[in-house]
């Protein structure tokens, strides 16, 4: 959760400074001296999708079905909400009372998983592929008990899978984290692919 709102503000503000005009500067003996234009870097493309698979009117609940649940340990019922963070992105937590993780989905509709790959992101993204989709597995800086996997699903849009430790006895490390984030998200895009 931090990590996504780092990355709204982190855009926000991005986006009120490269629509604010810089003042001119005065020269001490006395001709205005223009602003110097902006300059924006472009955060680097992603692998090609082998298929676009659209998020608008899916329920997230829904995404992983009660086999898929039951394989990841999630035996506590779906809980919906909106992701303000993501845009009021439609989201679903699962927890786990076998294990004690909690995988959470979000179905990212404003931004396209390039977002992870901005500078303003200050996150460690590490491409790799889910079900032959390009991904990001995305690790913050500082904050070990969690772990995202970013799906590239369509044009402007991405799977979020947020795993992270909900309360072990044994805390689990980042690494464990990651490869929970990355069977969660194989189990959604399957699903996915299902829906046609």
């Amino acid at each position: 959760m931090r990590a996504t709102r780092l990355i709204v503000s982190a855009l926000c503000a991005l986006a009120l400074v490269s629509c604010t005009p810089a003042p001119a500067a005065r020269n001490a003996d006395g001709p205005v001296e223009e602003p110097l234009a902006a300059t924006t870097t472009t955060a680097p493309a992603l692998p090609p999708r082998p298929r676009d698979v659209r998020l608008d009117d899916v329920d997230p609940c829904a995404v992983l079905t009660p086999e898929q649940r039951a394989e990841l340990s999630l035996d506590n019922p779906p809980s919906p909400y909106l992701e303000t963070t993501f845009g009021n992105a439609k989201a679903c937590t699962i927890r786990s009372n076998i294990s004690g993780n909690v995988v959470r989905l979000a179905l990212v509709v404003v931004e396209g998983a390039r977002v992870w790959l901005t500078e303003d992101a200050q996150v460690d993204a590490r491409l790799t592929r889910i079900m032959g989709f390009p991904a990001l597995i995305v690790r913050t800086p500082q904050l070990d008990e969690v772990c995202n996997v970013e799906v590239d699903v369509a044009d402007g849009q991405f799977l979020d899978v947020m795993f992270r430790d909900g309360g072990n006895r044994t805390a689990l490390g980042q690494d464990a984290l990651c490869q929970g984030a990355q069977r969660a998200a194989e189990a959604a895009v399957a699903s996915l692919l299902q829906r046609g």
